[in-house]
């Protein structure tokens, strides 16, 4: 009985172990405690290192396979590497937004994804031509559509089952949404109506004057979220103390997590540009039109923002999760209509940016719905389902239109 509670208690040495009746069982418990030791302690370098390691061969597998139309088996390998460095890119921005505290941790992820992303759409658009005179606009309400319905409908449905009642700063996310309105129709809903140009665009001056307005906007937002009224944009206090027990990362591991992070949304981005060719294939091959494919790459580069916005939500920190979202769809508009002003220059081909009749339709009834939903300041698990639905039907839309 005593040597059995002596192995109980103390398996891991055999300096004890040498005078005891069972030697040889007590060996044999060392030795499988040396192995497990040993696993678990590679494979917490293992997880300790993979933040590092898996953006730079994500970037590295992007440089091999940049220019190329991969086959379908090296897709299936490229889109392993993105989905991994969605993963690193999400650790690094929280490591970030640990460091500079909200609501600069959420924008840090929302502009560094979509400054990236603006920088493809006008590369694409200024050696693409004719074919791709509406891809600001596609990318563009896409990124509006899945931020303000499938993210937030993510983030209310997540935390609707956890909390039952989500609660919220209806005033900040008001605010947020209100900017995102008025954005997404002065550059996406006008060109439509106006009569300057013939067909969906803007003409030279119409384009300037959205350009400085959407600067301005989005300028303005920055200013109100981030100095003026900051307290409307962070989550309740008990979500907050949750995560008080994390210690904070230093100013050194912040700014490497900077660097990866730009590093991993490179990849991401760059990984669904060179996947592209075999989805326009696919996308082709259904019969979907050519807008559809500026969908997918829309849920490829967003999906950050989307897992960033879905873990908020679990910890309780919808508000949060609504800054994403938000966040991305006015840096999304904010950023791009700019950069396509300047880009305009060298653009040979038309520019289209005026949606259509259906397009609009589901604009509108994103903006009726969101606000019915913000406006209380809760949510349950209806609002979410709603804002979900709606999604679905811009997605169903957008490859049967």
């Amino acid at each position: 009985m005593r040597s059995t509670a002596w192995l109980v208690y103390d398996h891991t040495g055999l300096d004890k172990c040498a005078n005891r009746p069972i030697r040889g069982v007590c060996w044999t418990i060392h030795r499988a405690g040396v192995r497990l030791l040993g696993s678990t302690a590679i494979a917490k370098r293992i997880s300790d290192s993979a933040p590092i390691l898996v953006p730079l061969l994500a970037l590295a597998v992007l440089a091999a396979a940049w220019g190329s139309h991969p086959a379908t088996a090296v897709v299936v390998v490229l889109d392993l590497f993105l989905a991994a460095a969605v993963l690193a890119a999400l650790h690094h921005a929280e490591v970030i937004a640990a460091r500079v505290g909200e609501p600069f941790g959420s924008l840090v992820l929302a502009v560094a994804v979509t400054v990236i992303e603006v920088g493809l759409i006008v590369t694409l658009m200024v050696s693409g031509g004719d074919e791709t005179a509406a891809l600001a606009r596609d990318t563009v309400f896409a990124a509006v559509m899945i931020t303000c319905n499938g993210v937030v409908g993510v983030a209310i449905l997540t935390a609707a089952l956890r909390e039952r009642v989500v609660s919220f700063n209806a005033e900040g996310s008001a605010t947020a949404f209100a900017t995102v309105v008025t954005l997404a129709t002065l550059s996406l809903v006008l060109p439509t109506f106006t009569t300057s140009k013939t067909g969906p665009e803007f003409s030279g001056s119409q384009l300037a004057f959205a350009a400085v307005a959407s600067i301005a906007l989005y300028g303005l937002f920055l200013v109100v979220q981030t100095v003026r009224h900051r307290g409307l944009f962070l989550p309740p206090a008990a979500a907050e103390a949750a995560d008080d027990d994390h210690p904070t990362p230093t100013r050194a591991a912040a700014l490497r997590s900077l660097g990866l992070l730009l590093v991993a949304l490179v990849a991401v981005v760059g990984l669904a540009k060179t996947s592209s060719g075999a989805i326009e294939d696919g996308v082709k091959s259904i019969g979907a039109p050519q807008s559809a494919v500026g969908v997918v790459i829309a849920l490829l580069v967003l999906m950050p923002e989307t897992l960033a916005a879905w873990r908020n939500a679990r910890r309780g920190r919808t508000q949060i999760s609504f800054n994403l979202a938000y966040g991305s769809a006015m840096a999304s508009i904010g950023l791009t209509i700019p950069a396509i002003a300047v880009a305009s220059i060298w653009l040979d081909g038309p520019l289209v940016l005026g949606l259509g009749a259906t397009q609009i339709g589901l604009l509108v009834l994103t903006g009726l719905v969101t606000s019915l939903t913000l406006l209380p300041g809760r949510a349950t698990l209806q609002e979410g389902g709603v804002h979900l639905i709606i999604l679905a039907a811009f997605l169903f839309l957008a490859f049967n239109p």
